[in-house]
């Protein structure tokens, strides 16, 4: 089975708890970022590593274990 690496508002919605409503909002916000950054978008998904990043802080270069 292939892995996704994008994930979609229903996935959003029910990591954090919220409405997909509010999901689409908060994955039209970091489309916005990944796009003036440069990237290409989906619309209505957002990436699983850059989601994990700014939700939880991973691959940040002051991190630590």
């Amino acid at each position: 089975m292939k892995e996704n690496h994008m994930m979609t508002a229903e996935d959003v919605a029910k990591e954090l708890g919220v409405s997909k409503g509010h999901a689409y909002k908060l994955i039209r916000e970091l489309n916005g970022e990944l796009k003036k950054a440069g990237y290409l978008v989906i619309a209505g998904k957002v990436p699983k590593a850059f989601w994990e990043t700014k939700f939880y802080g991973y691959n940040q270069p002051n991190q630590t274990a």
